[in-house]
């Protein structure tokens, strides 16, 4: 078994609490930098669609409006490339500055295509049950400069 007590160390405990203190400006820096993501990612003639609070209709529209307040809609942006499955294999394989993990709510802005990775396993019709299409792309977005997120973004979906 761990030595609990190691792991809870005067540095460990400091650098608790200096990432709580700076928490607030964070998720307001990921919540803008989405933003920023999703209007590049719903003008590109590439992409689909965008899945995205703000862009919402409906009940979805309404329960966004309750518990995202204050124009804050968090980091998660999905979208759909046109050209499917390969198109969302190469525009990973495209990707410089966003890292190719399945994980949300880094600092460092994340891709996936679950299609290729994370449903990999299941049939077409199974990942289409789970709201996977082909051309399906994750993104938890960063708190990077949003300028260096989208040239990322843009140069691996002209590349896909």
């Amino acid at each position: 078994m761990r030595d609990l007590g190691a792991a809870i160390s005067p540095q460990n405990v400091f650098q608790f609490i200096q990432g709580l203190e700076t928490l607030p400006l964070r998720i307001r820096q990921h919540s803008e930098n989405a933003i920023k993501v999703a209007d590049f990612l719903r003008a590109h003639p590439k992409v689909a669609r965008v899945i995205f609070p703000k862009f919402q209709e409906g009940a979805a529209k309404a329960r966004g409006e309750k518990y995202l307040r204050n124009g804050h809609y968090g980091a998660l942006v999905g979208f759909e490339l046109k050209d499917g499955r390969e198109a969302g294999r190469r525009f990973i394989d495209g990707l410089q500055l966003l890292y190719h993990v399945a994980n949300i709510g880094d600092a460092r802005s994340l891709a996936i295509h679950p299609a290729t990775t994370t449903h990999s396993q299941l049939s077409e019709a199974d990942q289409l049950r789970t709201g996977v299409t082909p051309g399906y792309v994750r993104l938890s977005i960063g708190i990077e400069h949003p300028d260096d997120i989208i040239a990322d973004l843009k140069q691996a979906i002209d590349a896909a």
